[in-house]
C-alpha cells in the first residue's frame, strides 16, 4: 500500500494515555505587529495544536478468574478512555511534550496529564 497524505497516520498507534498533536501554525507576527524570528514561539512554555491520534486511555487490569483462560487476550485489559479526541485543539505544557518528525512533519507526543484545555467543535452538552 502506498503512503498518501490521507493514510500516512493510519499506521501509527498511540500508546496508553498519550496523544499525537500536530502543532498549530502560529503567526510570525505578534498582535502589536512585531515580527518574531523562527523558533521563538517553539520555546514558549505553553503550546497548542490539533490532536490527530489518541491512545486508548489508562489501562486497568481486570481480575482474572482461573477458569477464564478461554477469553482472548484483548478482553483481559480494559481502559479508562481519554477526554482528548481526534480533532480537538489542545493547549498543553511544552516541557512534557516529546517532539517527533514523521514524514518530514513535526508532531508532539503528549501525555493527557499535560493537556491544560481542549477546544472541541461539537457542543459539549
Amino acid at each position: 500500500m502506498e503512503l498518501t497524505s490521507d493514510n500516512k497516520l493510519k499506521k501509527l498507534i498511540v500508546v496508553g494515555d498519550r496523544v499525537l498533536i500536530k502543532p498549530k501554525k502560529e503567526s510570525e507576527k505578534t498582535d502589536s505587529g512585531i515580527y518574531l524570528p523562527p523558533g521563538v514561539r517553539e520555546k514558549e512554555r505553553i503550546q497548542s495544536g490539533y490532536i490527530v491520534k489518541a491512545g486508548p486511555g489508562y489501562p486497568i487490569p481486570t481480575p482474572m478468574e482461573e477458569d477464564e483462560d478461554w477469553k482472548p487476550e484483548e478482553e483481559k485489559i480494559k481502559y479508562v478512555p481519554l477526554q482528548a479526541k481526534e480533532g480537538d485543539l489542545a493547549i498543553f505544557l511544552q516541557k512534557s511534550a516529546f517532539e517527533v518528525l514523521y514524514n518530514k512533519e513535526k508532531y508532539y507526543i503528549v501525555p493527557q496529564a499535560s493537556i491544560l484545555m481542549l477546544e472541541r467543535e461539537e457542543d459539549l452538552n
